[in-house]
Parts: C-alpha cells; structure tokens; sequence
C-alpha cells in the first residue's frame, strides 16, 4: 500500500483532452487514481463528438458533466472542481492554461507548458493576476531510483559534478509498420513552429531532469538539429552540448530517428568522487562506480537506500518492478500534497517534486536557444 496520508477529502478533476484516442490519456487517468487522491469526475476529452462519449463510457464520467468545449466546462464546473488537467496538443496549451486560471481553476498540464518563451510569459502574467496554481507534470522525476539518485547527489556521494551525459533516443519517425509503411503520428506533432515539436516532447524532459538532479543553469549551448527519419518536414533529431553553471558540461541528445530504441532514456553523471547511471528501461536499478573501482548494483531493498525504500514508493515488495505508471502516480501524489495545502492556504508551497511556470520557462529558454545554435551554427548565451 502507499504510505501517503489523506489531508481532505479526493480531489476533484475534470480532463480537458486526455480522450482514448490520444497519446497519455489513460496514463493519467490510471496514476491519479492509483493512490486514491483524486477523483476524475468531468471532462471534455475531446473536440470529436463520438471520441467524446466513448472516453466518459470508458472513464465511469456521468454524461451530465461531459461537454463539448472547455467554455461549457467552465461554465458549470466551476466551484465544482477543485482543479482541470490540461491534456490538449501542446500548441493550444496557453490559450487553456490561461482560460481556467481566469476562471479561478487550478491548473494541472501536461509538459510542454507552452511552445515558446514568449507563450510563457502570457501564463506568468495570467498566474500572477489571478494568484493561482500551476503544476506542470513532468513524470520521470517520478521513479524511485531518480529520487535516490537526487540524494545521493546532494549528500556528495559523487563529489562536485562535472559532467552529465543524458540521452532519449526513439525510433517512431523511422520505424515501419507491418505493411512497410511510416508510422504516422498525431497532425500536430508534423508541424514545427518556433521550436521543433520534438524539443517540446523530449527536449523537455532532458532539461527538467539535469535541473532536478542539479539545481545548475544552462549558460551557453552549442547544438545541431536534424532531419533523418520518414517525415522530413520537421526536425527529429537534436544534439548538444551546454554549458552549465558551476562548471558542469551536459551532452544532450533526443531523437525520433534513432533505430533500435523504443525509449531509450539514459542518464550518466560523473563527479570527482563517483559515477552514476540509470536507464529507463530498468528503472528499478541505479549503476554507481566510485574513484576506487568498486561498482554497486542498488535497488529499492539496497541496504544504504533513503528515498527509494520509503513505504509510499513501495507498492508492492522489490523484485515485483515498478514503472512508468506507477512513477506518473509518485508524481501526481506530490501534486496533491501541493495542491491540497493551496485548497487550504490560497498559495501554492515551493516543494522539491512540483513544478510550476519558472521550470517550464527555463526549459523552453535552454530550448530556444538550441534551435538558434543550431540555424547560426555557433554557440549561443541564454540570458
């Protein structure tokens, strides 16, 4: 069983997109039900009429509280909701965002936050006239072993950090199907506006990640950007190498043209004291060398475990893998907690495991600033 306490009553949410037709609808709606802090009781999951039924059927939605648009959703879910998650293609996230925090409704929304810095801003300013909250998901932080590795970073295990090798690697622009053809994803993600739509989808996670496991800033980034897979209207693959401060050096790389790799998420950090490396597809492990050649396998039963061992992570015993789900469900269990204490306060907390609107802007800066390296082939400065 998860060890998280219930402060009040389950939280109640409506979806706005999330239908089953997209790509992390029941993904969501299975993590914030995991733990029994919230409760997803309206919706509007989807623009399409019958995609719209079939998902409340799905989801056990009374069709009284099922709309055909967010406007009808706010109308007379407002007062009835304690917040909406945002689910929508990510070009029509701040238009969302800013239309629910006008109306008073905390905000849960799936990364990226917005498609461009300026986009953000638009949201701060809506964030701060309304005095609102806002929490974007950003799920793998969510895995025990990233937690544990987070400590281990703070406690110095590694010693000072000098350099972060990080990658997410996918194949689904190069891959075919079984009649030999491309796979096609959703419209939207065939448009690149400002910044390549795979920048939103996977660059983001690299950058929230070296930020939660750091707490350092991009400096500079030097970057080159690709197109290799089926869709050549659009960029698929990005690498780079960022400056950071405190003298840490990243190399980035993410792709949707990379044969072989269904997700291939990887990190490795490197201190002067030790060595670190876990892989998303065995998330249960995390890889530690130290200066003197010794080499650990540890786990969640690992003796010296602090974060990974604690009862809420811990569903059922090591051994019995826990994954991406149940990461989504740590995450959205910390969402509570913050959310929970706004219900209460009126101000959303400043925790270590949610993340608002300033993580969102300094991902999308980070990113920014690698398509410009990448069109004036030179290293560029973030301000």
């Amino acid at each position: 069983m998860n060890g998280s306490t219930k402060k009040m009553d389950v939280i109640k949410l409506a979806f706005l997109g999330g239908g089953i037709n997209s790509a992390v609808g029941t993904v969501h709606r299975i993590a914030l039900e995991m733990d029994k802090r919230f409760e997803l009781v309206a919706g509007c999951f989807s623009r399409d009429h019958q995609i719209n039924e079939l998902t409340a059927n799905e989801y056990s939605i009374n069709h009284e509280r099922l709309y055909p648009d967010l406007q009808s959703l706010l109308t007379n879910e407002t007062g009835k909701i304690d917040a909406i998650v945002i689910l929508t293609p990510t070009p029509q996230h701040k238009n969302d965002v800013i239309a629910c925090l006008e109306s008073r409704i905390p905000v849960i929304c799936e990364k990226a936050l917005a498609t461009s810095v300026n986009e953000s801003i638009d949201i701060q300013k809506a964030l701060d006239k309304t005095e609102g909250f806002l929490a974007v998901t950003y799920n793998y932080t969510g895995y025990p072993m990233i937690r544990e590795l987070k400590e281990i970073i703070q406690k110095g295990k590694l010693g000072k950090i000098e350099q972060i090798q990080i990658e997410m690697p996918q194949e689904g622009f190069a891959r075919l199907n079984k009649e030999g053809k491309p796979q096609r994803p959703q419209s939207w993600r065939l448009c690149d506006k400002s910044l390549p739509t795979i920048s939103l989808d996977l660059g983001v996670h690299l950058h929230h990640l070296i930020h939660y496991l750091t707490s350092e800033k991009a400096l500079e980034v030097v970057a080159q950007q690709n197109r290799f897979g089926a869709f050549r209207q659009v960029v698929d693959n990005v690498s780079c190498i960022a400056n950071y401060t405190n003298d840490l050096v990243c190399n980035i790389w993410f792709s949707k043209s990379a044969l072989g790799h269904r997700n291939g998420l990887k990190v490795r950090i490197y201190g002067d004291k030790g060595a670190a490396e876990w892989y998303q597809l065995n998330p249960e492990e995390l890889i530690y060398h130290n200066n003197q050649g010794k080499k650990e396998i540890i786990d969640r039963a690992y003796i010296d475990v602090n974060v990974a061992s604690q009862e809420r992570y811990n569903r059922f015993k090591a051994g019995h893998p826990s994954g991406f789900i149940e990461a989504f469900a740590n995450h959205y269990s910390d969402i509570a907690d913050d959310l929970e204490s706004f219900l209460a306060s009126g101000k959303q907390p400043s925790t270590c495991h949610v993340f608002g609107i300033k993580e969102a802007s300094e991902g999308l800066s980070l990113l920014e600033a690698i398509a410009q390296s990448s069109e004036q082939k030179q290293w560029i400065s973030l301000t």
